[in-house]
């Protein structure tokens, strides 16, 4: 693993060099570089993982939070307001990583898209789904044949649906 030289913190070619040994290593980098695009973008692709240590300001650029989430979905912790509204960066943030269901915004835990690949990749994530969304019987069935603990989630008026049933209480051969 590479070192960093804190004495070459503002020195651009270094840590455009460091970063593509290890992205995390931009953590060390000055506030300056840390809001150099190309710098942040190097490190993302080197660690998805990097999306933290850069600026406020490039955790609301799209592109570079799609690099970071769309591989490591948790880094959605990570993006800004703005972003965990985006439909299509959080769609793909899910797919790898459901639990980020809990960062998107309210409205993308009331879409019905969002939350149906969420909980296909972590069935107890219907924790967060909306209270609506929740007593969607297609969202109940793929959190409980993903995670049948999901069962605590699923909204009373449904949880006795036949198919659901089944699914909780499968029948003795």
């Amino acid at each position: 693993m590479a070192e960093f030289d804190i004495e070459q913190a503002n020195n651009r070619e270094y840590v455009l060099n460091i970063v593509k040994q290890d992205g995390k290593l931009l953590d060390f980098a000055s506030e300056q570089l840390k809001n150099d695009r190309e710098i942040a973008l190097a490190a993302i692709e080197q660690n998805p993982v990097a999306l933290e240590f850069t600026s406020k300001n490039l955790k609301d650029d799209r592109e570079l939070v799609y690099k970071s989430v769309s591989k490591v979905g948790w880094t959605a912790c990570y993006a800004s307001e703005k972003l965990r509204g985006d439909k299509e960066l959080m769609l793909a943030g899910v797919k790898v990583d459901g639990q980020i269901l809990y960062f998107a915004s309210k409205e993308l835990r009331d879409d019905k898209d969002v939350v149906m690949e969420a909980v296909k990749n972590k069935g107890i994530i219907l924790k967060y789904a909306s209270n609506r969304l929740r007593s969607d019987k297609d969202i109940a069935l793929e959190a409980i044949k993903q995670d049948k603990r999901a069962k605590e989630y699923i909204s009373s008026e449904i949880l006795n649906d036949i198919d659901i049933q089944a699914i909780l209480n499968p029948p003795q051969e």
